[in-house]
């Protein structure tokens, strides 16, 4: 199984590269998961380098993981704790842990890595498959910025920074996307293009009505402030029925 984009150079500058890690950040989403978890064990779907699981399972919750990127899963068994976390390597969509949990969660943007509405479906019921019920499924992505196109166009940067550059580039018809990232590195230039899909909250409230689960809780980030038509992201909270 092919480590995709996410391959052995990739992850490991993957923490410094992608953000993510600020100790505030970290803190805010390890609490909200663990009062969702409510003791029970916790599956983290593209568990990637630990960002979130290895605090996750330092706060006493019980963590297992999937991800297709064997060379994710490397960086994560370096880390303090990592070799004690099961993970199995495989895609988010069908990957089976053994087990059941009361929490599946998954954070920062990674819904967008299926770059197919069947395969954010497929996601969803995954989700459900692997919860007892009453369990919960929960989601951390961005917003789609389409506000900020002007009509006609399909680029946006995203990250100007002296050594990054970053433009997003978007085709409407099918809520496709792409991320270009440049990097400048000891003065030679590194380019990763990163394709994704976009999915609103209604349709992704859908898919988790296909699957079995109801929405419980919508916020607009980690400090579980209300949703609105300001927001940017959401984090959002399905239950199992």
């Amino acid at each position: 199984m092919s480590d995709g984009v996410f391959d052995a150079e990739v992850a490991a500058t993957y923490d410094a590269d992608h953000g993510g890690t600020d100790p505030a950040l970290v803190a805010a989403t390890v609490d909200v998961l663990a009062d969702l978890a409510r003791g029970g064990a916790a599956l983290e779907f593209a568990i990637g380098t630990g960002r979130i699981a290895l605090p996750l399972a330092a706060n006493g919750i019980k963590v297992a993981g999937n991800e297709l990127s064997a060379a994710m899963v490397d960086e994560l068994r370096k880390k303090p704790g990592g070799a004690d976390i099961p993970v199995v390597i495989g895609d988010m969509c069908e990957a089976r842990s053994e087990g059941t949990f009361s929490l599946v969660f998954l954070v920062f943007n990674t819904i967008d890595n299926l770059t197919t509405q069947d395969a954010q479906v497929a996601c969803f019921q995954n989700a459900a498959a692997h919860l007892a019920p009453g369990g919960r499924f929960v989601v951390e992505t961005q917003l789609p910025p389409l506000q900020r196109l002007p009509f006609g166009e399909t680029r946006l940067p995203f990250a100007h920074d002296p050594d990054h550059w970053g433009v997003d580039e978007f085709d409407v018809t099918t809520q496709a996307y792409s991320s270009h990232h440049l990097w400048m590195k000891d003065g030679q230039a590194q380019h990763l293009a990163v394709p994704f899909r976009y999915a609103w909250p209604s349709e992704m409230d859908l898919m988790a009505r296909l699957a079995g689960m109801t929405l419980e809780h919508r916020w607009s980030g980690w400090d579980r402030a209300s949703f609105s038509k300001d927001s940017t992201k959401h984090v959002s909270v399905w239950r199992k029925l």
